[in-house]
């Protein structure tokens, strides 16, 4: 078993096994921000913490977790298992990205992880309420504004973003790393 995957190698993958454009382009807004943040925490393994972002999400088409949410991250893991990798940093980091698999996000790469999957959303949909639904439009204070604001993206656990906070970065330098990270691939995640 491989214990090292090349970015192109875990696009292959995410592509082999997800196919919903909506999907996809949360992954690569994940993948974005968490290369984001490690540069300001990891800058040696910016690729590695990329790579747990584009694949957080594989089994989002295909495992039982509508029905049973603890198995989101897990199927994951096994997914990439059965496709020859063993990683336990990144194998717990996807599992800790959903508390409810049972693996707590205790590492900082968790912790980001755990951070950055509700971010994206979060930006996406700050984005959406702009006239011309731009990234580019967003302003820092309009995101913290919507944050304060419970019914807004309600499907986004604040609890988790603020996590971020736990591995030493500000909640308002979080969201300059989102926009930052989101905007400069904007067109390939539709913003």
């Amino acid at each position: 078993m491989s214990t090292t995957m090349t970015r192109q190698e875990a696009y292959d993958l995410l592509h082999k096994y997800m196919k919903g454009e909506n999907y996809l382009t949360h992954s690569y807004a994940v993948e974005a921000i968490m290369r984001g943040i490690a540069k300001v925490k990891a800058p040696e393994d910016v690729e590695y913490w990329g790579i747990c972002g584009l694949l957080h999400d594989l089994d989002e088409e295909i495992c039982p977790w509508r029905e049973d949410f603890s198995t989101h991250g897990p199927t994951s893991v096994q997914i990439l298992k059965d496709e020859g990798y063993d990683d336990p940093v990144m194998f717990n980091a996807i599992c800790a990205h959903n508390p409810e698999s049972g693996v707590t996000a205790k590492t900082e790469l968790e912790k980001a992880l755990l951070a950055a999957d509700p971010m994206s959303g979060f930006v996406k949909a700050v984005a959406q309420i702009y006239p011309d639904r731009k990234i580019a439009s967003v302003k820092p204070k309009s995101v913290r504004k919507r944050f304060r604001e419970e019914r807004f993206a309600a499907g986004a656990n604040r609890v988790y973003m603020k996590a971020i906070e736990e591995i030493g970065i500000s909640y308002d330098d979080f969201i300059l790393i989102a926009l930052e990270e989101m905007g400069a691939i904007a067109d390939q995640i539709g913003l």
